[in-house]
């Protein structure tokens, strides 16, 4: 299982630009990019103590045109997790946004 940096690490592989959160808005680089964001966490615990948690993500890859190359970078790159798939077009933004739903690990778990 990989850890929030580790993810970081790996999604810097595919060449485009990576945030956790957002880019600042007078900073941001031109589509496509790449922002990751923790949703949930999933914590296993007994006696009043945490031995194992895992926080639920999301990759959100945005594109200007829909672009199966870049998709399939990114899902190369995210080839070490189960992830689910979901694709939007932001009408507002005028951008696709598609989103990875995956799992890693929390730092201090698991060691």
């Amino acid at each position: 299982m990989m850890t929030l940096e580790k993810l970081k690490e790996t999604l810097e592989k595919t060449g485009l630009p990576v945030v956790y959160g957002a880019f600042p808005e007078k900073d941001a680089p031109s589509l496509p990019v790449i922002c990751y964001l923790e949703t949930d966490s999933v914590n296993f615990y007994a006696d009043g103590v945490v031995y194992y948690s895992e926080s639920g993500v999301q990759v959100e890859l945005y594109l200007k045109y829909r672009s199966f190359l870049v998709e399939s970078k990114v899902e190369k790159a995210l080839k070490a997790f189960a992830w689910e798939k979901s694709v939007d077009y932001l009408s507002s933004e005028r951008c696709f946004q598609i989103i990875y739903e995956i799992e890693v690990q929390n730092d201090e778990s698991g060691e």
